[in-house]
């Protein structure tokens, strides 16, 4: 599989919330953060200044999950994309 133009596939990484005090957060809480964390598998030809495996931070309500190799990806847009880090 390979995405085209703007779109990126991704893999969310589940990571574990802290407060500055050293409490986890609930998965309830976590759920208020607007920006979800993935590592990019494959992106689209014009999609730049990003490359596979960067670790990124996009909108969570962008774009759609499916199933590759029977695991949970996300293909998004690279405009979703807030942070490379």
């Amino acid at each position: 599989m390979r995405p085209i133009n703007k779109y990126i596939i991704v893999k969310q990484i589940k990571e574990e919330l802290k407060t500055s005090s050293g409490l986890l957060l609930s998965s309830d809480d976590a759920k208020m953060f607007r920006y979800k964390k993935a590592v990019i598998i494959k992106k689209g030809d014009n999609v730049e200044n990003m490359s596979a495996k960067d670790i990124i931070y996009y909108d969570k309500a962008a774009g759609h999950e499916i199933l590759l190799k029977d695991e949970p990806h996300t293909i998004i847009l690279e405009r979703d994309v807030v942070v490379v880090l």
